[in-house]
């Protein structure tokens, strides 16, 4: 006979089973997670293995979920990413650093790899930064006589490094779920006071990670540059007068963004609500300075490349000097003045007006619609997570990641093959609200530390842009490339990377440091 035990560990098998399927045909993935949780949690019912006054939980899980501080970040980070994606910040970054090594062999691949990573650092959105990358340097590295396959293996992967290197919204999700995992662990072992673990945590111990992946792939470009040179051909190009000074516009903003965000919540002078405040404020004021600069140019030429050079000189300088007198809120005081200066100006000028308004408009509702979808699916994953575990799924794991040969390095060998096969068929916000609370649970009471387990995540989740057949990075760059860019050669180009990728998780499994020692010279832990 069956018992109602047997019948729900039998349930929480074919749930999670249904779930994959569900998603991999496409539908969509709140109804997905939703329709399938309330489905299974009917038929544990009515197999005695379920007490539907569970659901009545759900209210309270949703308010939790959306009274919680830290994901208040995650509006504000997609705002930021959204204006700098429609300010054109990104076009004028491949612009002036292509044409700046586009003399030297193998330039447009190295520059390709910069502006991907000084904007996976600045938008966080990886569809924004492939398509970009995408319009404006796929047809320059083609035109010169690139190799296919590593010009779209190249943008593909730099434009995924939105989800490893900070800020990046997946991990302050991942913060948000392995801190609640984290601490019903401890408390369960007896530790009442647990240490906690926070998105400047994770933001710490992502930087060298993301750097050492950009690395790779940059080594990947010298060995090209050594071994293949026809592979990566140089662009004969004349420096027009005046680059040095269109250098220091084009990157003085980004990297001021950069350092007020992510310096500021390393330096822990303030939290990443406050951090992502800051930085939807400073993508404001790029946006504006742009938009006046566009506006004035045809009148006045290189004389506006001039006033955008001393404007950025003085901005550093003068955040450099109020940081030192009066730290953050100086720094806050100071950016705050310039957005007011700024907008002042672009808005008392008809063109100008015109233009903020209509980027002020798109951003607004495209940030409207990703912040809606991803706490939807979030609130989804709830319901999912809900039965799952009521229904015994989580002993089921548990016995099962206990049974692997070698103890916790073989759970986690496991979860990690696991993650990477579904990253071939699901979305990384549907592995990352699916598996993650069902698994790191089990890890981290296997003494897992939870800071390396959630970057080890983080990483191998950014592989599921890449891997076909649903990598959605190959679908952004296929939608924008040239008819003769095949499709084959778009598959075959990034296998090289994925390739990569699996190298800088064998680097991070066998040198833990990695991730773990800036979160613990800048926390103490």
């Amino acid at each position: 006979m069956i018992t109602p035990l047997l019948a729900g560990e039998a349930l929480s098998v074919l749930m999670f089973l249904a779930v994959v399927a569900v998603l991999a045909l496409g539908y969509p993935v709140v109804f997905s997670l939703a329709g399938v949780g309330f489905g299974f949690g009917l038929l544990g019912h009515y197999a005695g293995a379920f007490d539907l006054s569970y659901f009545n939980a759900l209210p309270l899980r949703y308010w939790g979920i959306l009274n919680n501080d830290v994901l208040i970040a995650v509006p504000l980070f997609i705002l930021m990413g959204v204006m700098l994606e429609r300010s054109g910040i990104a076009e004028d970054l491949l612009k002036t650093l292509g044409e700046v090594f586009g003399r030297m062999r193998g330039g447009l691949g190295l520059s390709v790899i910069l502006v991907g990573s000084l904007l996976a650092a600045s938008t966080g959105i990886v569809g924004a930064t492939v398509t970009t990358m995408a319009l404006i340097s796929l047809p320059a590295m083609m035109r010169v006589g690139y190799d296919k396959r590593l010009a779209s293996g190249l943008i593909c992967a730099t434009g995924s490094l939105a989800q490893i290197i900070p800020p990046s919204t997946v991990l302050v999700f991942l913060a948000v779920i392995m801190q609640t995992a984290n601490s019903q662990v401890q408390l369960a072992k007896g530790n009442f006071v647990p240490q906690t673990l926070s998105v400047g945590d994770l933001f710490a111990a992502a930087f060298i990670p993301g750097l050492v992946l950009s690395g790779l792939y940059t080594l990947w470009v010298i060995g090209h540059i050594i071994f293949r040179p026809a592979s990566c051909p140089a662009m004969v190009t004349h420096r027009s007068p005046g680059l040095g000074q269109r250098v220091v516009v084009a990157l003085a903003p980004t990297l001021l963004l950069i350092i007020a965000v992510l310096g500021s919540i390393i330096a822990g002078v303030a939290t990443p609500t406050e951090a992502a405040s800051v930085g939807a404020m400073g993508a404001v004021l790029l946006t504006v300075v742009r938009i006046v600069g566009e506006a004035l140019a045809p009148r006045f030429g290189a004389q506006v490349d001039r006033a955008l050079f001393w404007w950025w000189t003085a901005m550093i300088l003068g955040l450099v000097m109020l940081a030192l007198l009066a730290g953050a809120a100086g720094v806050l005081t100071g950016s705050l003045v310039a957005l007011v200066v700024a907008s002042a100006f672009a808005l008392s000028r008809p063109d100008t007006r015109a233009r903020l308004v209509d980027v002020a408009t798109q951003v607004s509702r495209q940030s409207l619609i990703l912040t809606v979808m991803v706490f939807v699916i979030f609130l989804g994953a709830t319901v999912f997570s809900l039965v799952f575990t009521r229904l015994g799924g989580e002993e089921v794991v548990g016995e099962f990641l206990r049974a692997m040969p070698g103890g916790a390095d073989g759970a986690v060998l496991v979860v990690m093959a696991i993650v990477f096969v579904l990253g071939m068929f699901l979305d990384t916000f549907e592995i990352l609200f699916i598996v993650v609370p069902i698994a790191a649970p089990i890890l981290l009471h296997m003494d897992v530390d939870p800071v390396w387990l959630s970057i080890m995540l983080a990483v191998n989740l950014q592989t599921s842009y890449l891997t076909p057949p649903f990598g959605f990075s190959l679908f952004f760059l296929r939608g924008v490339a040239p008819p003769e860019l095949k499709t084959s050669d778009i598959y075959r180009g990034i296998i090289p990377f994925v390739g990569l990728q699996i190298v800088c998780l064998g680097l991070l499994w066998a040198f833990p440091q990695l991730a773990l020692w800036l979160p613990g010279v800048i926390y103490a832990h």
